[in-house]
């Protein structure tokens, strides 16, 4: 039986989604190798050591820049050789020097249906525009933020009567049931990313990749 996959998960803050990662990481056919976030009071690294998860922090206020943040970033991810990197929460843009090292091995999911809604407060920002239906997206990470291929998207219809709060909580539901399955999808060789593009079983994904309905 081949090993699991081996990924590195790296957060902010809550984690949640790591959570739901882990969660799964057994019948996902993939192993949390460790979990880094630039803030050591992250709640996400107490549900990673519960886990027996190893864990680092690498504190964004230590460094000069971003270039010399992530080249210390990469120097404690590559030190667990991982074929994968997922963000989950990890609030910081990363640079074209690290983005282009974990070229097609970037995972990171947002709370928009891409590519609307780029950026963040997608929740206010769908509901102030009247829109019908919100959602979450799963894509590989590029130097364009939050402009790499799709993977994967869950639909979550916007309510007559949703405000921020009631929205965002649908959508996290739907981050914690996709998430794991595209991060499966890619330790089983089924996901991969070439030429600026995500290919699943072979095909090549459309702009808004795989697209689910939220039961």
């Amino acid at each position: 039986m081949s090993e699991p996959c081996a990924i590195v998960v790296l957060i902010s803050g809550n984690g949640s989604n790591l959570q739901a990662l882990i969660d799964h990481s057994s019948e996902g056919g993939y192993s949390i190798a460790a979990v880094l976030s630039n803030k050591a009071d992250a709640y996400g690294l107490q549900r990673a050591r519960q886990a027996g998860i190893p864990t680092r922090v690498v504190d964004h206020r230590e460094f000069k820049d971003r270039e010399s943040f992530d080249e210390r970033l990469v120097q404690e991810i590559d030190a667990f050789a991982p074929s994968l990197v997922v963000l989950a929460g990890f609030m910081r843009i990363l640079s074209s020097a690290f983005v282009q090292h974990y070229s097609g091995k970037i995972l990171n999911i947002h709370p928009s249906l891409l590519p609307a809604y780029r950026g963040t407060q997608t929740h206010e920002r769908v509901l102030e525009a009247g829109e019908k239906e919100h959602g979450v997206s799963v894509h590989f990470v590029t130097e364009e933020l939050d402009g790499g291929p799709v993977v994967l998207q869950s639909v979550v219809p916007v309510q007559a009567d949703d405000d921020r709060d009631s929205l965002a909580a649908r959508v996290f539901v739907q981050e914690h049931r996709i998430y794991p399955k595209a991060v499966s999808w890619f330790a089983s060789g089924r996901l991969k990313m070439q030429d600026q593009a995500a290919f699943f079983d072979g095909t090549r994904l459309g702009v808004h990749g795989l697209r689910e309905n939220s039961a």
